[in-house]
């Protein structure tokens, strides 16, 4: 105790700035310092959000192809885009390709006495308004307000065949009970997705919707903002017929995932076989400039300088490879780690940037977060040891007005970063890489929450290219160092760890309190491998054998061993990827939905996670053979404390379906 409450001390102790950077050399900070940009990734935003840039869709090859031409232009090899085919059918690990989806044309009309119509939305002015995924229609009907559209009570008493259905829901959740079952036409609907404290404050707003993609029932869905939707409703619910005419044309085609990938060869000829990796999403609906226009801007961003500041001489060209990659959100990563497992095999860590420039007006927070608990890596140390420079030039910048390397971009604000260095978050391509299909340490840049998430407002004018220049930074700074590291770097490193884990070992004893004994020492232990563990990794990337990534070992469990706590589960290697990926549940699909929802464990809530967290690290930590309570007593160490049957009865569904094996104790 007396040591945890030292640790307490040292970390509230003020410190006084550090102009003096970490693990890179002055010139080197100071070069990529001078040469990021956030005002030039601003402008890669603006053109990136020109496009609609859904998967395999027209408009997302324009934004893929305007990359690789200022990839090449920078003087960046294999500049590319690669395609994969996606025909509904082709499995790429747990990842059914999707087809991709286009549109051309969608508008929603109400007509009015006389033949009077007036427009209510349209694709050519509002992208947004048709949900992806819908199928061309050309409908004339009455609309008919069945609340969230969901459960059968809504559609009492109510004829809604042929009809169009008003719904607070998303449309994809609407298809099987309203237009398969009941018979309507098509779908109108006001769902508000990602609700944050600022979700309901602008009723003008339009979200993303979206129907399955592997929905047997085609309709369409256009997306309307709740004040719209709000008067439909108060009309309808006073006796007024209300009627609307959609017309769509829009679908999904054979054709191919598509990934822009561009890469700095390194200068060893042994290492530069070995990559880290650049990665973000460029699909999504338009603008989409947050999210996640500003990922891919600042991965180029950095691509572009690191390639300039090599070719001028200013900095060295690192030993190990660097690789960019825009992908399809999940879905594109989880196709190319698998269409491509040579390459695979040979990516060592991954920075991953989704959302990086939300300005004060998005309410946006930065986070630089590590990866996940069954992953022990020095390479999220890394990350936090830019991040932890980055807040605190900028905090002395905006408190004095004078800092070494303050990043602020010509157009930008002044604000202190204030970046939260912190643990492993779900929700983007970087889950792919650190699932124990591959073990790839990742570190993960974004901001959350955001105010326009998915939102039509989501916009180039509520970007601060300040904060673009920022995440550039740790990113660039980050991702360089790993490609360059060697032996002499490693009390650099070790300095960095040794700040890591004095961070970890503050959460770790404020949450000793209020657990029973047993969990806190479950926790204690887990903390002690994990830290054994992040040391051992740095031995392990700089020798580069061939898998890199750490374990936390398999314990000899003392206690506890009979019946279902004794049995030992192993990942099937032949089938890579997480269960949930993107526009398809592998779980779901090979179990049912029925049985897959009841799975307790994806609908449990712990003292730090749920059941997304916790279902996906009981089955990473199936990677090597382990005993169920092992993994119960790891999971509950990152999460909360949770019951061991509930962990069972997940691991025997993943084992009906060829996903784990049991084996000999």
């Amino acid at each position: 105790m007396a040591k945890r409450l030292l640790v307490l001390a040292f970390l509230s102790t003020p410190v006084l700035a550090q102009d003096k950077p970490p693990l890179l050399s002055e010139p080197v900070v100071a070069a990529l310092a001078a040469e990021l940009s956030g005002d030039r990734a601003l402008e890669t935003i603006v053109e990136i959000s020109k496009n609609h840039r859904t998967r395999g869709s027209r408009p997302f090859r324009r934004a893929a192809d305007y990359i690789v031409a200022k990839a090449r232009e920078a003087g960046l090899e294999d500049a590319q885009v690669e395609q994969f085919p996606a025909d509904g059918k082709i499995f790429y690990g747990t990842q059914r390709s999707r087809l991709p989806w286009d549109a051309e044309l969608a508008e929603l009309w109400e007509v009015k006495a006389g033949g009077r119509r007036d427009l209510i939305t349209s694709w050519a002015n509002q992208p947004m308004s048709l949900a992806q995924d819908s199928e061309s229609g050309d409908v004339t009907a009455e609309l008919v307000d069945v609340g969230a559209g969901t459960s059968e009570s809504d559609y009492a008493g109510k004829n809604v065949r042929g009809k169009l259905l008003l719904v607070s829901s998303q449309p994809g959740s609407v298809v099987p009970l309203g237009v398969t079952k009941h018979g309507a036409s098509g779908i109108v609907s006001y769902a508000q997705n990602q609700r944050t404290a600022w979700w309901g404050e602008d009723v003008d707003l339009v979200r993303w919707g979206h129907l399955e993609t592997f929905e047997p029932t085609k309709t369409f869905g256009i997306m309307v903002s709740p004040r719209v939707a709000r008067g439909f409703r108060d009309r309808i619910g006073k006796g007024e017929r209300v009627t609307l005419q959609a017309h769509v044309r829009a679908g999904q085609r054979p054709g191919f995932t598509e990934i822009a990938t561009a890469l700095i060869r390194g200068a060893d000829p042994v290492l530069s076989r070995e990559e880290i990796v650049f990665s973000c999403h460029l699909d999504h609906p338009k603008p989409g400039a947050n999210d996640n226009a500003s990922g891919c801007a600042a991965n180029l961003e950095v691509a572009v300088t690191l390639a300039k500041l090599i070719r001028d001489g200013k900095i060295p060209r690192p030993a190990r490879s660097i690789r960019f990659v825009w992908p399809p959100e999940i879905e594109g990563t989880v196709t190319i780690l698998n269409a491509k497992p040579e390459w695979a095999k040979h990516v060592k860590a991954v920075v991953h940037m989704d959302m990086v420039g939300g300005g004060p007006e998005s309410k946006a927070v930065f986070h630089v977060s590590s990866g996940p608990g069954s992953l022990p890596s020095f390479v999220y140390d890394v990350g936090h040891a830019f991040g932890a420079f980055v807040n605190d030039q900028t905090l002395q910048y905006a408190s004095t007005g004078n800092a070494k390397y303050p990043l602020v971009a010509a157009k930008g604000g002044k604000e202190p970063l204030m970046a939260v260095l912190d643990e492993f978050e779900l929700g983007s391509d970087h889950l792919v890489y650190t699932d124990a299909s591959w073990g790839i340490p990742a570190i993960y840049l974004h901001d959350w929450p955001d105010r326009y998430i998915h939102t039509t407002a989501d916009t180039p004018d509520k970007i601060d290219p300040s904060k673009l220049e920022r995440a550039a930074f740790i990113g660039g700074a980050t991702g360089y160092f790993l490609a360059s590291m060697s032996v002499k770097d490693v009390p650099g490193i070790r300095h960095a760890v040794q700040a890591g884990a004095l961070r970890r070992a503050a959460r770790v004893h404020e949450r000793m309190e209020g657990l029973a004994q047993g969990e806190a020492d479950n926790l204690e232990s887990f903390s002690r491998h994990y830290e054994t563990d992040v040391s051992t990794s740095v031995n392990m990337v700089l020798s580069m054998p061939d898998d890199a990534a750490t374990a936390l070992p398999v314990r000899a469990t003392t206690v506890r061993v009979g019946g279902d706590s004794a049995l030992v589960f192993a990942r099937n290697p032949q089938l890579r990827g997480p269960m949930s990926v993107f526009g398809y549940d592998y779980l779901s699909d090979k179990l049912g939905p029925a049985r897959a929802s009841a799975l307790r464990l994806l609908s449990y809530n712990g003292l730090r996670g749920s059941g997304g967290e916790y279902a996906y690290e009981v089955l990473n930590l199936a990677r090597a053979p382990r005993r169920a309570m092992d993994i119960r007593d790891y999971v509950s160490a990152m999460y909360g404390p949770v019951p061991l049957d509930v962990v069972v009865e997940y691991l025997r569904a993943l084992e009906e379906i060829g996903v784990v094996t049991r084996v000999a104790p």
